[in-house]
């Protein structure tokens, strides 16, 4: 009798673990690691770190890369010192490579693990209900191209609700990755940047500008990109008004 009971239960379970998992690896995180992923613990081991990319250069840009995975993969605090270590480093090219590529692969981890648990189920009910809700699903649906760039473009949506929404809207998995890989590199050319410059930041005993992403030179050409990837979207209401 117990096994009748718990055997249909155990999938939905199951589905949620990938979820559960990160939750708890990122509350954690929050906790123990943010006095260890911080621009002063960069600082105190800038010599150390140098030394062992020097003398293991591949090594070092894998287990790089490798930690940028798992910090985005489960949402651990530091993900902006980990870009700019890459910039430090690897300097901006091919740190930004190293750095965008990283970050995209940890965002579909948690695409994946969120698809997984709920997009499935949640997009399937979208797409069966009528109404408002079908109707937002139907607009996501048209526009998935445009609104995937806007919302990895636009600098206030935060990096992990940007890796979320798509997952509960049921975007292809290639989408994902291709419209965050894409765009992301204008944010993180600019954060890598920053970061091949700390030898000088280092000397003078100061800290980074990580507020320079909203200052007008930079702010204004990625507001256009973001105008870029919503004239789709504008176009095809304006058609629809016509057509009215």
């Amino acid at each position: 009798m117990t096994d009748m009971t718990e055997t249909p239960q155990t999938p939905g379970w199951r589905r949620y673990l990938p979820l559960i998992v990160i939750g708890t690896v990122a509350l954690v995180g929050a906790f123990t690691l943010r006095d260890y992923l911080s621009f002063d613990t960069l600082a105190a081991n800038r010599e150390a770190l140098t030394g062992f990319r020097d003398a293991n250069y591949v090594l070092t840009a894998g287990l790089f890369m490798l930690a940028y995975v798992v910090i985005v993969g489960f949402s651990l605090p530091g993900a902006t010192i980990a870009t700019l270590t890459g910039g430090f480093l690897f300097g901006v090219f091919p740190g930004a490579l190293f750095n965008v590529l990283a970050a995209t692969i940890g965002a579909t981890v948690i695409f994946l693990a969120a698809r997984y648990g709920l997009g499935d189920r949640l997009s399937a009910k979208m797409d069966a209900s009528e109404g408002t809700v079908r109707k937002i699903k139907d607009g996501i649906d048209e526009n998935q191209w445009s609104m995937l760039f806007l919302i990895r473009l636009v600098p206030a949506v935060p990096f992990f609700v940007a890796n979320l929404v798509p997952a509960l809207v049921g975007v292809p998995l290639y989408r994902f990755f291709v419209s965050t890989f894409l765009g992301i590199i204008p944010g993180g050319v600019v954060y890598t940047s920053v970061g091949a410059g700390l030898g000088e930041v280092f000397e003078r005993g100061e800290t980074p500008n990580l507020g320079i992403i909203f200052e007008p030179h930079i702010l204004l050409p990625i507001l256009g990109l973001c105008l870029l990837a919503a004239l789709p979207i504008l176009l095809k209401t304006v058609r629809g008004k016509k057509g009215l």
